[in-house]
């Protein structure tokens, strides 16, 4: 097992609009990208944030040896309840998820 955070190059999260936060996963290898798509699943990422897994679009990027995450805001960017306007500290859940692949 190892953690995303020591298999991926990148990890960053922003806005997509104002109602969905969407999270950039950048790896060095495409193999990577792939297993990575096929474990971050729609029901795990919900577990992580507490969403309806209908409502998590997880998409594999093999030019960009990437997985992008779309997740619907709590409340919208800038609403008085939003703590991350930018949506740049929403990544944080995943840092530490354990997988079942190493990547280089």
């Amino acid at each position: 097992m190892a953690r995303l955070i020591d298999a991926a190059s990148i990890i960053r999260s922003k806005n997509a609009g104002p109602f969905t936060i969407t999270i950039d996963i950048l790896f060095r290898e495409k193999e990577c990208a792939v297993k990575a798509y096929s474990y971050l699943t729609p029901e795990r990422i919900a577990s992580l944030y507490k969403e309806d897994p209908s409502r998590i679009e997880v998409i594999l990027y093999e030019p960009a040896n990437a997985v992008k995450i779309n997740i619907p805001r709590k409340v919208p960017a800038g609403h008085p309840g939003d703590t991350d306007v930018y949506g740049a500290q929403q990544h944080a859940p995943l840092l530490e998820l354990e997988i079942p692949f190493g990547c280089k």
